[in-house]
């Protein structure tokens, strides 16, 4: 595999949108297999993968021969002209820690300060990242129209995320006078400490609570993608693929 190509794979796949972290992460994986194979088979490929420990790091290896695979045959190249038969590892699907809306609740009693109140009702509104949260200035924040707009995000581009009232509220409490620089003067790492502090799940918890309640609310799987920032709707499968059951029956109970 020629390492030019792997670079215009990097850049197409950035030019449509997706996470470079991805691709990058594809490459790495490619370049691990051919370091003792420079036109690895099916066979190879086969064997690379068993012998790689853990179904989790299987299935992304897997997952990138086929993504470059399938990258080779739309460019014309003839390499990796099995792709589809490269086997996907099926993982097991085990509940996350989710936060819910009793915890939320629960959460926001124990807060008491302004800026844990602010940061519970961040979290649950919006489902920002730690990162996200750290980077989050004034500037960003739309009172009028009711949201925040992550101006840093993981895919590289900006997006704009809705947000609640009462969320507004309690930060517009917070910035009182400031009329620019961060909103809570925090790392990422200082709000973990404070979430552990609060007795309250992870950031990634809370992310994956207000995916789940957005999608109980009603809210669509493309609006809850756009807000979160997923460059596709698997990203919104995987966060709740394992409470779907739940999901399911709160959106038939809606036509009774």
């Amino acid at each position: 595999m020629q390492e030019s190509w792997l670079r215009e794979f990097v850049a197409d796949w950035q030019l449509s949108g997706r996470s470079p972290r991805t691709a990058t992460e594809y490459v790495r994986y490619i370049q691990q297999l051919i370091s003792n194979n420079k036109n690895p088979s099916l066979a190879d490929v086969k064997e690379w993968l068993h012998s790689t420990p853990g179904a989790s790091v299987r299935r992304k290896k897997a997952q990138s021969v086929r993504a470059i695979g399938r990258w080779c045959e739309d460019a014309g190249i003839g390499e990796f002209g099995w792709w589809r038969k490269v086997p996907l590892v099926v993982e097991d699907v085990t509940p996350q820690p989710t936060v819910t809306e009793e915890t939320y609740k629960q959460t926001l009693a124990r807060c008491e300060s302004l800026r844990d109140r602010a940061l519970i009702e961040l979290l649950w509104s919006t489902g920002l990242r730690r990162a996200e949260i750290a980077r989050l200035a004034i500037e960003h924040i739309d009172f009028a129209n009711g949201y925040v707009v992550v101006a840093i995000a993981k895919s590289k581009r900006p997006r704009v995320v809705p947000t609640s009232p009462s969320t507004l509220r309690v930060l517009r409490r917070l910035i009182g006078r400031r009329t620019s620089g961060s909103v809570f003067h925090l790392s990422g790492n200082a709000i973990r400490l404070r979430l552990a502090r609060l007795g309250a799940p992870s950031a990634h918890a809370w992310r994956r609570g207000w995916a789940v309640h957005a999608l109980k609310s009603g809210v669509s799987e493309a609006s809850v993608k756009s807000a979160a920032g997923w460059s596709s709707s698997a990203m919104v499968s995987r966060y709740t693929s394992a409470l779907a059951d739940d999901l399911c029956l709160v959106e038939f109970s809606r036509t009774w």
